[in-house]
């Protein structure tokens, strides 16, 4: 596949005069579609998800499962010339503040049923029992991941929920709350003094026995199978938006389908990749007939998808910058994520700080308590409209829809 880069010359907020605004558009095969379903949030007329995946249908019967609100922005609206701008508010995702209980749960409940021999359990109740059973065999499971935040504390809570351990490397660099959160979860909490891939490294070399479970959201040769866990469970996420906007009249699989282009744009915050992963393979789905235009976001210190999509393979950046985005400080694109991305991504963009605290502004004057990370997704929007033909890739018209997932919350 090749690649385009758009590495443009540019001046903007945020960005010096004369540096080059990471950006590059993918010059993909346009008929390529997703072997993933898309699913479907919609409940039949029991009340009871009546195609949910099961990552969904699991989801259903944890504790404080509601779907995030799908928010309105008319101030984004005026300022980008198009009919509708929604944000994705994950602020508050079943009472922790960002989206990863949905990969870290659905990736625990994987993890421990194949360390049982079973096959993956369909609700809490049934993991909890399973997590007991393994206890009352004398194994003294832990689950292990590294992080920069919400994955970690976010495990924590599931370890917490089950009555067994949690093991949680630190990215270096993180204010003392995060390492605080985690703990506050009864995990057990150390710090790698360094960057996010080797905390990662560090999780993994810990894992010395089949009592310890690395349930990390990143992939790599011979680690595969709870990524991909944890890549069903984001799909959630992207479900409700379907069943959000037909909700609102915006039939997400028949509005305007006609043309892949112009009517929505839907754009994902990148770290490693896993949660673009999921939501490309969701709007890429062979089951779907409108196909949003699919944007990235990330740091400019840690532009590893812009830096790939330009060279057509994986490229890691140095993500040893200091970033407000600390959630996407990932130098390094997942293995399993790249071949999706690569695929079906149209564009990606970094931004900096300052770009995504002004975007951070916008958000909560219009009611989302958007973190900066999920902030980075309509600072993105703005830098892509600054760039020469970025509208254009964009697809960005008086008609179109923008959906913006807001990853985290203050």
């Amino acid at each position: 596949m090749n690649s385009m880069s758009g590495m443009n010359t540019m001046s903007g907020a945020g960005i010096s005069p004369g540096t080059a605004r990471p950006w590059a558009v993918n010059d993909r095969d346009r008929t390529w579609r997703s072997a993933a379903p898309a699913g479907t949030a919609e409940p039949g007329p029991s009340g009871e998800p009546t195609d949910a995946p099961p990552a969904l249908a699991f989801h259903r019967t944890m504790p404080g499962y509601a779907r995030s609100a799908l928010t309105p922005v008319p101030a984004l609206v005026d300022a980008w010339g198009v009919r509708q701008v929604l944000v994705k508010d994950e602020s508050n995702r079943m009472g922790l503040p960002a989206f990863k209980i949905l990969g870290a749960s659905w990736g625990a409940a994987c993890a421990l049923s194949a360390a049982a021999g079973v096959p993956p359990v369909s609700s809490l109740a049934e993991l909890r029992a399973l997590a007991e059973g393994l206890g009352a065999s004398g194994r003294e499971i832990t689950l292990v991941t590294a992080t920069d935040g919400n994955h970690g504390r976010a495990l924590a809570r599931m370890a917490k929920l089950l009555g067994v351990r949690a093991r949680i490397v630190l990215a270096g660099g993180l204010p003392a709350s995060v390492a605080e959160a985690i703990a506050g979860e009864g995990a057990t909490v150390t710090d790698s003094e360094s960057t996010y891939d080797d905390a990662v490294a560090q999780a993994a070399a810990s894992c010395t026995g089949p009592d310890d479970l690395l349930v990390q959201d990143m992939s790599w040769d011979g680690y595969e199978d709870v990524p991909r866990a944890i890549v069903e469970g984001y799909s959630t996420l992207f479900a409700e938006i379907d069943e959000q906007r037909g909700e609102d009249g915006q039939d997400a699989k028949g509005d305007d389908a006609t043309a892949e282009r112009g009517r929505s744009l839907v754009v994902v915050p990148a770290g490693v990749g896993s949660l673009l992963q999921a939501g490309v393979q969701h709007f890429r789905s062979a089951q779907r007939s409108d196909l949003p235009v699919l944007l990235s976001a990330e740091p400019v210190g840690a532009a590893c998808v812009v830096a790939s999509v330009a060279a057509g393979e994986p490229v890691s950046a140095s993500a040893t910058e200091a970033t407000t985005m600390a959630g996407l400080n990932c130098g390094t694109i997942s293995a399993a994520a790249w071949p999706v991305i690569r695929a079906g991504l149209d564009a990606a963009i970094a931004v900096t700080d300052a770009e995504s605290a002004a975007a951070q502004q916008i958000l909560q004057d219009a009611g989302v308590p958007a973190g900066p990370c999920g902030s980075a997704t309509a600072a993105a929007v703005t830098a892509a409209l600054e760039v020469p033909g970025g509208r254009e890739v964009l697809g960005l018209d008086a008609d179109a829809t923008v959906v913006l997932v807001s990853t985290d919350g203050v």
